[in-house]
C-alpha cells in the first residue's frame, strides 16, 4: 500500500475514532427530565451563553436586560454562540451545538498536530502517537465538548505554529524575502499573525503566546527582526487596542469585570504561590519524568522551531502560574490555560521518544553484523524491538495522562463508566431551574453560586451573582478567603469574594438558590426575611416572604 495513502487512512480512522468517543461524551453529558433531553455545558460556559442568548435577542452583550456589566472573558465566542441562538431550537438543545462545533474544532486541532509532526519527522507511529494523545486526553474533553472557548484557542494556537514552521519553507516565502527583504521574510508568517490576532478577540490573554512567539522570532530571526516587530506589535496593537477602546465605550471599563474579580486584592506573591502550587501539583500527577521529556529535544535538535514548539508551552505554564492557577485545580490535568498548548506538547513528546529512540538504536547497534536486505540484523532487530518499547511506552504515557490526580475514579470518567467530569452538578441545577419556572413569575430575581445552567435556562428572571462575575460591587470588593500561607492550596481564582450586606441586604432577590460553602453563619443575618421552602422534587431554596413575584401554591412551606 501507498506509504501516503496508509497515512492518510491511519490518521483517518484515528479522527473516526475520536468523533464516536466525542459522541459517547456528549451523550453522556445529557440529562432526560419529563421525556425531554436536555444537553448542558460546563456551568461557566453556560453565563456566556446566557450574554449570548441576550445579545441574539436584541438586548446587546448583557447577563440582565439593562445591566452593562462584562461577566465574560471570550467576545468572539459569545458572538459565535449568539449566532446558534438564531437557529429555530430550544434551549435544551443549544448546547448540542456547541458541544458538536467543540468536537470539529478539536478533529481540525488533530490535522495540524499531524502536519506539525510531519513537519519534523516522517516517522508513522510518532504521528499516530502525538494525534491519539491529543484526541483522548481528558481535560480537552472537558473543556472542549463542554462548551469551553478552550477548543477554538487550541486550533487558532496550533494553526499558527504549523503555518509559522511551513511558511520558512517554499517558492512563495523566497519570491516575497527575495521582493521584499527583511519586511518580505516577516510577511511569510503574516498568516500566523492574523490568527494570532483573532485568538485576542476570543480570550484577550492570548495575548501571552501572540508575545512568546512574536519573541522568539524576532529574536531568532535577526534579519527580519523589524518586520516582525510591524507586523507582530502592529495586530497585536489594533485588536487589544480595538476591542479595549470597544468595551470602554459600551461597558465603561478598561478591563472584564472577571479580572477584577480574579486579580484585585489578591496579593501578588500569594497568587504566585498559589499558581505555583497547581502547576507543581499537575507536573507531579502528570508523572514529572514524562511531563519534561519534550525539553529532551534541545539535545538532538537546537534551532528556532524547536526553541518555538517549546517556548509557546513554556509561556503557558508561566501564564497560569501568573494567575494563581484555575478555580478547579482539584479536578486535576490541564487547566484551561495550559490546554490550549497540549496539542504542541503532545506533538512535542511524540517526537522527543522517536529521537530517543532513533539514536537509542544508533548507538546499539554495530555495522560489522551480516548484513540482510541492506540493513544489519541486529539494526533490524533493534529497530522492530525499540518500536514495540516505544508502543508500551506510549499506552503508559496515555493512561497516566488520563489519570488525573492519580484518581481511578477519573479512568472510570474516561471509559464512560461514570459521568465526564465537570458535570455533577448540572442536573440539581436543571431541576432548580425547571422548578423555578413552574414556582416564579417572570421578572423574579434569584440569586445564585452556580451563575450559569440555572439563569440561562430563566432568561426572563433577573438573575444574581453571588460570587460576583456579573456584578463589580462584589468584583472590585475585598478578598473574603482567608489570605496565608496555610491557605493557599484553598485559594480558587474567581470564588473568593461576596458581600452578603449587598446582595441579600440590599438586592432583597425573590429567591436564593444556596449560599456559598461554610458560610452559614456570615449569611444567618440576612437570611431571617427568608423561609427554607420547597420547589419541585423536594427541592429545598430560600423564599423571600410574602414576594409577590413567588407562586406560593407552588411552594411547600414548613410550618
Amino acid at each position: 500500500m501507498n506509504s501516503k495513502l496508509l497515512r492518510n487512512l491511519l490518521f483517518g480512522l484515528l479522527v473516526l475514532g475520536f468523533f464516536y468517543y466525542a459522541y459517547r461524551y456528549i451523550e453522556a453529558t445529557v440529562f432526560l427530565i419529563g421525556g425531554e433531553k436536555y444537553y448542558l455545558l460546563f456551568d461557566d460556559a453556560m453565563i456566556s451563553m446566557r450574554y449570548a442568548y441576550n445579545l441574539a435577542h436584541g438586548l446587546g452583550p448583557v447577563w440582565n436586560a439593562g445591566e452593562r456589566v462584562e461577566g465574560f472573558t471570550n467576545p468572539l465566542w459569545v458572538g459565535f454562540m449568539a449566532l446558534v441562538h438564531l437557529l429555530p431550537i430550544p434551549l435544551s438543545k443549544t448546547s448540542l451545538v456547541i458541544q458538536v462545533s467543540g468536537a470539529i474544532f478539536l478533529a481540525a486541532t488533530l490535522y495540524f498536530v499531524r502536519l506539525i509532526v510531519e513537519h519534523f519527522t516522517d516517522d508513522l507511529l510518532t504521528m499516530l502517537a502525538a494525534v491519539a494523545l491529543t484526541a483522548f486526553y481528558q481535560p480537552l474533553h472537558s473543556w472542549d465538548l463542554l462548551g469551553m472557548e478552550v477548543s477554538v484557542l487550541g486550533l487558532l494556537l496550533t494553526a499558527a505554529v504549523w503555518l509559522i514552521l511551513k511558511n520558512e519553507e517554499g517558492v512563495a516565502p523566497r519570491i516575497l524575502r527575495q521582493r521584499f527583504g527583511t519586511f518580505g521574510s516577516a510577511a511569510t508568517q503574516g498568516g500566523a499573525y492574523v490568527l494570532l490576532a483573532v485568538s485576542t478577540l476570543v480570550r484577550f490573554d492570548m495575548a501571552v503566546p501572540f508575545l512568546v512567539i512574536l519573541t522568539v522570532l524576532s529574536v531568532t530571526q535577526k534579519q527580519s527582526r523589524r518586520g516582525h516587530l510591524l507586523w507582530g506589535l502592529g495586530l497585536l496593537v489594533l485588536f487589544l487596542g480595538g476591542q479595549t477602546l470597544a468595551r470602554y465605550l459600551y461597558y465603561g471599563d478598561l478591563l472584564p469585570n472577571t479580572y477584577y474579580l480574579k486579580v484585585e486584592g489578591w496579593p501578588f506573591a500569594l497568587r504566585i504561590l498559589r499558581g505555583l502550587y497547581a502547576l507543581s501539583h499537575f507536573i507531579y500527577y502528570s508523572n514529572w519524568v514524562l511531563f519534561l521529556l519534550p525539553l529532551s529535544l534541545f539535545f538532538f535538535r537546537r534551532d528556532w522551531k524547536v526553541t518555538l514548539l517549546l517556548a509557546v508551552i513554556a509561556g503557558q505554564l508561566a501564564y497560569s502560574v501568573y494567575v494563581g492557577g484555575d478555580a478547579w485545580e482539584q479536578h486535576g490535568g490541564a487547566n484551561r490555560y495550559i490546554a490550549i498548548a497540549m496539542p504542541l506538547f503532545f506533538a512535542g513528546f511524540a517526537w522527543a521518544v522517536e529521537e530517543i529512540r532513533r539514536r537509542a538504536v544508533g548507538f546499539l547497534t554495530t555495522k560489522d553484523t551480516k548484513v540482510h536486505e541492506g540493513k544489519t540484523l541486529e539494526k533490524r532487530w533493534a529497530e522492530v524491538g525499540s518500536q514495540l518499547v516505544v508502543v508500551v511506552l506510549l499506552v503508559i504515557a496515555m493512561y497516566n495522562f488520563n489519570a488525573l490526580i492519580g484518581d481511578w475514579k477519573s479512568i472510570e470518567r474516561w471509559t464512560f463508566n461514570r459521568r465526564p467530569d465537570y458535570t455533577a452538578g448540572n442536573e440539581h441545577n436543571l431541576q432548580i431551574a425547571l422548578a423555578l419556572q413552574e414556582a416564579t413569575s417572570p421578572g423574579a430575581s434569584i440569586a445564585v453560586i452556580g451563575a450559569g445552567t440555572i439563569p440561562y435556562l430563566l432568561p426572563d428572571r433577573y438573575a444574581i451573582d453571588i460570587l460576583g462575575k456579573a456584578d463589580p460591587v462584589i468584583a472590585h470588593g475585598p478578598v473574603r478567603t482567608p489570605m496565608s500561607l496555610v491557605d493557599v492550596p484553598s485559594m480558587r481564582p474567581g470564588h473568593m469574594k461576596w458581600d452578603y450586606a449587598h446582595t441579600f441586604g440590599e438586592l432583597k432577590p425573590d429567591v436564593i438558590v444556596s449560599i456559598w460553602e461554610g458560610t452559614g453563619d456570615e449569611a444567618a443575618p440576612y437570611l431571617k426575611d427568608y423561609v427554607y421552602g420547597e420547589i419541585g422534587d423536594k427541592l429545598r431554596i430560600y423564599l423571600l416572604k410574602d414576594s409577590p413575584n413567588i407562586l406560593w401554591d407552588k411552594v411547600l412551606v414548613p410550618n
